[in-house]
């Protein structure tokens, strides 16, 4: 009897090889589409890389995410936090310029530097640069609105904007020039804003001045104390966050 004869085998791969092939490469795209539209958070991304690897017992012996700046670095998030980096080193050290200067200068008691989340507060207490119930800048102070000047308008802090802000206490101020602490806090702040033009290479552009008044207090006003803490005159280094933000809300409100 006659054995029956194998089926003859195709040479190559199978037939549905063809079509698992293209779904896969179909899948591949469609996910590489989907990463290059979203939005990454770099440091989300890694947490979780690291939790699963861990979890799934793979890959114990190495890491499976390059450290080396090539998807990350580029996108908008991670610019705009290399920005904040940045800008945030700029201010510390000119804390540190400022607060040496006034330091060495016995001015410890006159001058508050301070960082805050609009950016590097410069305060200068009471009456260091004016007289009670005047707006015109006293002589002894010229030589740190000079120092400050001369640190603003470097090419590292050329592009900052600076806002000068005058604040008095509840105190009413009453003569014919300033009828009130409106118009007291805010010749003050003009004035300020008038020495930098003046007397340094200040790009008009980048300055502004407000007044306050009594109505931003920092102390209270009902000790002698807090009313000496309030009057105060803050030269302000703006975040550029902050300013983009506030120039903004004003475009948006004409």
């Amino acid at each position: 009897m006659a054995k029956d004869k194998c089926p003859e085998c195709k040479a190559g791969a199978p037939e549905w090889m063809a079509t698992y092939g293209d779904l896969v490469t179909l899948l591949m795209c469609f996910f590489v589409l989907l990463f290059a539209f979203s939005s990454i958070d770099a440091q989300k991304f890694q947490a979780v890389m690291e939790s699963f690897q861990g979890s799934a017992g793979i890959l114990s012996g190495g890491k499976s995410l390059s450290e080396a700046p090539l998807v990350f670095d580029g996108m908008p998030e991670s610019q705009t936090s290399s920005q904040q980096v940045v800008e945030q080193t700029k201010l510390e050290n000119l804390k540190e310029q400022v607060e040496k200067y006034v330091e060495n200068n016995g001015m410890g008691d006159q001058v508050e530097i301070r960082l805050e989340d609009i950016g590097l507060v410069i305060r200068f207490k009471d009456n260091v640069l004016f007289d009670s119930g005047s707006a015109t800048i006293k002589t002894s102070s010229f030589d740190i609105l000079n120092f400050l000047s001369d640190l603003l308008t470097t090419e590292e802090l050329i592009n900052e904007e600076i806002r000068i802000e005058g604040h008095t206490d509840n105190v009413p101020n009453i003569s014919a020039m300033y009828p009130s602490n409106w118009e007291l806090s805010t010749a003050r702040a003009t004035n300020v804003v008038r020495y930098f033009i003046e007397q340094s290479d200040f790009v008009p552009s980048r300055l502004s001045a407000a007044g306050y008044s009594e109505y931003h207090p920092i102390d209270t006003n009902d000790t002698a104390d807090g009313r000496s803490a309030n009057r105060r005159v803050d030269v302000v280094v703006i975040k550029k966050d902050v300013a983009t933000s506030e120039t903004t809300t004003e475009d948006g409100g004409n």
